[in-house]
């Protein structure tokens, strides 16, 4: 079956949730949070409109998905969009699945008028297909990106 991609509502947060927390828990090696308040969090995200969420679907069925929300910087020109999460089922890579839900936040992000997208990537070089997977899809290395907790 053809692969669609579809913008996520708030009825959605449990298919949302359920595939990022599948991307939170191979980034931690097994250690993600708990399954339920990674999606009552996403519900939460979705219904104030915090987030954007698209998922991809082979037929029926959910096989990826990316969220991207919406930022601001003088250095960006004004507003872009900065990408949360992507993550595909790993029965689903190298098909094609990532690209088209990076095509769907390019055209989103331009309909709203924003001139770029960012994405950190996972630490290197652990993740280093993200990071080649990203740069062919056109993303430039602008250095590492810190966080500090409150």
């Amino acid at each position: 079956m053809p692969l669609s991609i579809f913008q996520a509502t708030p009825t959605d947060a449990e298919t949302l949730g359920e595939l990022v927390h599948g991307l939170l828990n191979e980034l931690s090696d097994g250690e993600a949070p708990d399954l339920l308040p990674v999606i009552q969090t996403t519900r939460e995200l979705l219904e104030a409109q915090a987030i954007t969420g698209f998922l991809a679907f082979d037929g029926d069925a959910a096989v990826g998905a990316l969220t991207l929300h919406r930022c601001a910087a003088i250095y960006a020109g004004g507003h872009f969009g900065e990408i949360s999460e992507l993550f595909v089922l790993p029965s689903h890579r190298s098909a094609g699945v990532a690209a088209a839900l990076l095509d769907q936040a390019r055209s989103y992000g331009r309909s709203l008028g924003w001139h770029r997208l960012e994405v950190g990537a996972p630490p290197q070089p652990d993740w280093a297909r993200t990071l080649a997977f990203y740069e062919r899809e056109g993303f430039q290395i602008t250095g590492p990106r810190l966080r500090h907790l409150l």
